[in-house]
């Protein structure tokens, strides 16, 4: 190729670039300059030329960086088919670029320093060592011309180790082959970091002065500015040998960090202290100290508490500390503060394990600088240091060592000050306000961190407390003191609760609000810790006393000392006599209103206060029943009173007192007398239930309508609401029901239960059938309980929708905090108390049809534990269910069936006994299963339509959040409904832990644990049995977990294939199943593959799956081969070898996980990557001759002749 070639070639090439890169260029000039460049690169032949011309020093910066990005294409893509001069010639000129080709250290792009060193990385990792065995030589040379090339060779150095150990990007036998031989040479490689690191940090010292003349007013060495340029060009190197460092200190033998007396870590130490070098000496020093392995090799990081490193260290913190805050610095304080807790997890580590460390002499310097931390105004850096915190208060011995046990009043004094929710970003209240405006984005992102760093506190406190609860409790009692006497201060902004009352950002509500959290730790673990004898019972009931007498209006401060009224009430069974009083505070609160008689709606701080006044009297007879039994009367006379006046608590309200009665009632231990009390508790319900206008109301849905007020059309949506008495009658009486059936039980122990007359036989088993006081009352409400449902799934009729009023046309909507909690999207801070709990009488509406219909399948869910036999056997109870529960499923929306799952249909399956199968779960389970099947698929080939027909001329009336929460719900339901299929069929184990999922809605947070291979011991439960003996209902749960297993929700897919897939499908191999269904259940894994392949989780419990299927059917299905030959990029010939020794039993030597990795790369073909590798060029590297051959002795006559007494066999072992 002729020279003039070349430069015509170049020129255009340069005006290509230019079009690309000036905006001014039009879209389609750019495409084509585009076009022109990427057809260069991929079919030219005199590339390498031309890239070396582009390169050239006397081009702009961004031709010079296309010119090398044309060698570095043609070293990736080409190299396999470059005669072996051309590549000399490449790999000459590239290491010539290097020498000479850029520009000096501080005036070169770091994008060109970056592609040079790619460059230089990819040819070594296609020809080192074997065909290029004196590269480490060449750097070396390279890096003795100057300070430019020394700093493009610790690039190098650096991504070759981050694509080598860290992301792995080059096949097995090439990464083996570079990273053996660059652990071999790691000694020449470490000590030349450390030299060239050394030496430009020393040059550079010396001409900027070290830091401690530099603080003096005048600098001498400043007024020569020759010298400036070549300081900074050494700073340069020495940040970069730095950054170097970290890539390899991570992973490269403990020994090569701790060589020479630790000569390393002592010059990180050293540098920490130098501005410009602080921060990467920080994260170099961070990833030593916080390396695991063998604790023998961690021991001599134990340098680090000497007097010297605590020193460096030490002065660091206060100097960064002492400069104010600006962002550099702040950086730097963090990675110290990080070093600070890896060394305690060292510490916690070496000291009282095998390795002999002791404590070292400088423990109580270390514990004051990260004191230091912990009381930083810098929110985030308090909350780093709990972690070690709590690993140091755990510790077995260090725990008792006095320099620890003296730190604890301080560590609570300190988090006295933390517990204040101070700092937020938008607030200037506080000095934590300037850090938090780094830190975070919003109040809200501040509130959530804020909440799980008091969280985490809150566990650190109760274990320092553990080891000295009674300074502790004195803290608690001197603070609780000290808030009560403090006047009210409510700071600039006032709650729009009511005139001259806090709101959350009260300076007087923040003290209490961490005072009372304090309080709570505090004392709950000093009754756990303390021998009854030893309780300060008088200063316990002082403080309550106290507590007790303290009045207030504000409906936030009054929320916390009801706290702190349940935090002293274990003092009570001291002192019984202070009961009534404590009583008498909680019913004061539980009717609390700020103005009384008002007619505004009230704001959620009135209404958590009595919801908490109610919830701590619930608490109180549920943990002290026995104590509580003796006031039963006054208790029972103080309900009675306030529900009297029917308007005076709301309904949940009144329901929780009940309940608190009923817990005490169970105390009784008496069948008849508990049976007469519930009787005459609920005889107001049971009238009104069983009345004939609320038989009419329940049991049709237009007469429903009308009696709640959902047909009205209201003038004044915030005041006015006609029927609001006629909705809470009907809440009372499902809340009543439901309290009743939920808190009502016979005495825990056998003989107490027979004593009392609760005990009615005994089953076949032996065990004792227990009969529950409330179950005669319970049982003549179902019907009409029953009616309500019904009534309540056939309101979303489209008839029926259309007889709402004006004002309630989405009165059966969900509410705004549903939505936003499914989205994901946080509540307004201030809204949380100062909004009214409904703003109008539409959200009053929604709430109550919500609650409600969740509260009827409360009552049927819990019906079953607590009723038990009474329950299961009344007549025709499915066909009840079926006619209730089930009806018009078509009509009701995904956010109201998946509570009705949950809450209902779960708790049912879990609790019913085998003998009630056949007659309640199978006939109810059945037609829910097949409907269940049905309702999914069409909901997701909607979604999955929707996603193909992306473009925009879908119309606007489903606006994108609609479809987000459409979509979301779609997930929501899949996965209550797997879930529930997995509870029927395979594991009851799983149901506690899969309890507590459905608490977080948008629980994704969960991601893919990679932990796949399924537990061996999945078997199908008695019901699941049950279940696939119906055709249809077997056939229904196969396609619905098969299905499952392509639709777009990654947690689904991989409970359903870990959990359900193989034990329904193992139950159906017996029989005789069609090659077709064969043939779709092996596809549909297949295609799960496709959608989620690029999820490792997913992906590996995928092809464990496949392969089962595979394995245990191709001997009787040919089918699934013609299959397998369906893949894209099948290898037909492995194919044939891997089906050959599969049906021929002989050849199946090979270990299982052996034969999965075979399995695995025939059906690579399948397997969905993620959209970034999806177009992605294929990148292909070559494997070098071995470097080290392996011999294998024969075992027999070498190792074992060798040695009569044993000792060869541990020969095997030898790595």
């Amino acid at each position: 190729m002729s020279a003039e070639q070349v430069s015509s070639l170049c020129e255009q090439l340069v005006k290509a670039v230019t079009v690309i890169m000036d905006p001014a260029s039009t879209q389609r000039y750019r495409l084509e300059a585009l076009k022109f460049c990427e057809e260069f690169k991929e079919k030219c032949p005199i590339c390498v030329p031309c890239g070396l011309k582009l390169a050239e020093k006397t081009q702009t910066a961004i031709v010079r960086h296309f010119g090398l990005q044309i060698l570095e294409h043609v070293v990736k893509f080409r190299w396999n088919s470059m005669p072996r001069l051309e590549k000399v010639y490449l790999k000459n000129n590239v290491m010539g670029l290097i020498s000479n080709g850029t520009q000096n250290i501080l005036e070169e792009e770091s994008h060109i320093k970056d592609v040079l060193s790619r460059i230089v990385v990819e040819m070594i990792k296609r020809e080192w060592p074997q065909h290029w065995p004196d590269m480490l030589k060449e750097l070396d040379t390279l890096s003795k011309q100057g300070e430019t090339q020394t700093e493009l060779v610790m690039f190098i150095l650096l991504r070759l180790a981050e694509d080598v150990v860290t992301f792995q990007t080059l096949p097995t036998q090439r990464r083996r082959d570079i990273q053996q031989t660059l652990t071999q040479n790691m000694e020449k490689i470490f000590s030349f970091l450390l030299t060239t690191l050394q030496q430009n940090v020393n040059k550079y010292r010396r001409m900027v002065g070290a830091p401690q003349e530099r603080d003096a007013l005048t600098t001498p060495q400043k007024t020569d500015l020759a010298q400036e340029p070549k300081a900074q060009a050494n700073c340069r190197v020495g940040i970069a040998a730095l950054n170097t460092l970290a890539g390899y200190i991570d992973w490269v033998a403990m020994s090569h960090i701790t060589a020479d007396n630790c000569k390393l870590l002592e010059m990180l130490c050293l540098l920490l202290n130098e501005p410009e070098l602080q921060v990467g000496a920080a994260e170099c020093l961070l990833i030593a100290v916080s390396r695991k392995g063998k604790l023998e090799d961690r021991k001599p990081l134990m340098v680090l508490f000497g007097d010297v490193a605590m020193h460096y260290i030490l002065s660091a913190a206060q100097t960064a500390d002492g400069e104010g805050l600006v962002e550099k610095h702040y950086v730097f304080l963090k990675r110290l503060c990080q070093v600070l807790c890896a060394l305690g997890s060292q510490l916690c580590a070496l000291v009282g394990s095998d390795s002999d460390v002791d404590t070292p002499a400088n423990l109580g310097k270390y514990l004051d600088s990260f004191l230091a931390f912990t009381t930083h105004p810098s929110q985030f850096l308090r909350s780093s240091t709990q972690i070690t915190w709590g690993a140091l208060f755990r510790h077995e011995i260090l725990s008792r060592d006095p320099l620890l046990l003296t730190m604890i009043s301080k560590y609570l004094r300190a988090s006295m000050t933390n517990l204040v929710k101070v700092g937020f970003p938008s607030k200037t209240d506080s000095p934590s306000c300037e850090y938090s405006r780094f830190d975070f984005d919003s109040d809200e992102d501040f509130n959530a961190f804020f909440n799980s760093f008091r969280a985490q506190q809150g566990e650190v406190m109760r274990m320092a407390c553990r080891l000295d609860p009674r300074t502790g409790f004195q803290m608690a009692g001197e603070w609780l003191k000290y808030q009560l006497a403090s006047p009210v201060d409510i700071g600039p902004m006032n709650s729009k609760t009511g005139e001259g009352l806090c709101s959350i950002f009260s300076p007087s509500f923040v003290q209490w609000d961490a005072m009372t959290f304090f309080s709570e730790s505090v004392i709950s673990q000093m009754f756990r810790t303390l021998d009854k004898e030893e309780i300060p019972v008088n200063d316990g009931i002082e403080l309550l006393q106290l507590v007790l007498n303290f009045e207030t209006k504000d409906p936030l401060i009054l929320s916390c000392v009801l706290t702190n009224v349940s935090a002293l009430f274990p003092f009570v069974t001291y002192r019984p006599e202070y009961l009534p009083q404590v009583l008498s505070k909680l019913f004061t609160a539980v009717t609390f209103e700020v103005i009384e008689e008002s007619k505004a709606p009230r704001t959620r701080a009135v209404k958590n206060v009595r919801r908490h006044a109610c919830s701590s009297i619930i608490k109180m007879c549920r943990d002290y029943p026995q104590l509580v039994l003796p006031n039963f009367e006054m208790l029972y006379n103080h309900v009675k009173q306030l529900l009297s006046n029917e308007l005076l608590l709301t309904q949940m309200e009144k329901c929780a007192l009940m309940e608190a009665l009923v817990l005490i009632s169970n105390q009784f231990k008496d069948y008849q007398r508990q049976k007469v009390f519930l009787e005459e508790l609920m005889s107001p319900v049971a009238n009104l239930w069983l009345s004939e206008e609320m038989q009419r109301v329940l049991s049709d849905p237009e007469a429903f309508i009308s009696y709640v007020g959902a047909d009205n059309k209201i003038a004044d949506p915030v005041l006015e609401d006609p029927s609001g008495l006629n909705r809470s009658r009907i809440s009372f009486c499902v809340y009543t029901i439901l309290g009743v059936v939920k808190r009502a039980r016979w005495p825990t122990t056998l003989e107490e239960a027979k004593a009392g007359g609760f005990v009615i036989g005994c089953m076949p088993s032996g065990n004792p059938i227990y009969r529950n006081p409330c179950t005669e009352q319970v049982l003549k409400l179902l019907d009409n309980l029953l009616a309500l449902i019904r009534t309540h799934n056939n309101l979303y009729m489209p008839e029926m929708v259309a007889k709402l009023g004006e004002t309630f046309a989405k009165a059966l909507d969900m509410l705004e905090v549903e939505k936003n909690a499914i989205l994901g999207l946080p509540q307004p801070l201030l809204e949380l108390y100062d909004s009214p709990v409904y703003k109008t009488i539409l959200e009053r509406m929604q709430g109550f049809f919500c609650t409600l219909y969740d509260n009827c399948f409360h009552i049927l869910g819990n019906a079953g534990p607590s009723m038990q036999q009474d329950f299961y056997t009344v007549d025709g109870l499915a066909s009840q269910f079926l006619n209730s529960a089930f009806v018009n499923l078509n009509n009701i929306p995904d956010y109201r069936l998946r509570p009705m799952l949950r809450v209902f249909v779960k708790p049912l399956v879990l609790s019913c006994p085998s003998e009630h199968y056949e007659t309640l779960l199978c006939p109810m389970l059945g037609p829910l299963f097949t409907y269940l099947h049905v309702r999914l698929s069409q909901k997701w080939q909607v979604i999955s339509q929707r996603s193909m027909l992306c473009e925009e001329d879908a119309a606007d009336d489903n606006p994108e959040s609609q479809e987000m929460l459409e979509e979301q719900l779609v997930r929501l339901l899949t996965r209550e409904v797997m879930d529930l299929i997995t509870v029927c069929c395979v594991s009851k184990k799983g149901a506690a832990e899969h309890n507590s999922s459905a608490a977080a809605d948008g629980d994704d947070d969960e991601m893919m644990s990679t932990d796949v291979t399924p537990p061996s011991s999945a078997e199908l439960t008695e019901l699941g049995k049950c279940l696939m003996k119906q055709e249809d209902v077997c056939t229904a749960l196969l396609i619905t977990a098969y299905r499952s297993l392509s639709w777009k929700d990654t947690l689904s897919c991989q409970r359903t294939t870990t959990q359900l897939c193989w034990p329904l499908l193992k139950q159906v191999l017996t029989g005789n199943l069609l090659p077709d269904a064969v043939t779709w259940f092996f596809t549909g894994v297949l295609k799960g593959l496709q959608t989620h392949g690029q999820h490792d989780g997913c992906m590996a419990a995928l092809v464990h799956l496949a392969f089962q299927i595979y394995e245990a059917l191709r001997p009787r299905y040919a089918e699934l081969k013609a299959v397998m030959e369906q893949i894209p990029e099948i290898q037909k010939e492995s194919l044939e070898q891997f089906d050959s020794k599969l049906l021929n039993p002989t050849l199946l030597k090979v270990a299982d996980k052996r034969r999965k990795d075979n399995f695995k790369r025939l059906i690579a073909g399948c397997i969905g990557k993620p959209l970034g590798e999806q177009f992605r060029k294929e990148v292909h590297i070559r494997n070098l001759p071995s470097l080290f051959k392996k011999v294998k002795p024969s075992l027999e006559t070498d190792v074992l002749e060798n040695n009569e007494d044993g000792e060869g066999l541990a020969a095997l072992f030898e790595p």
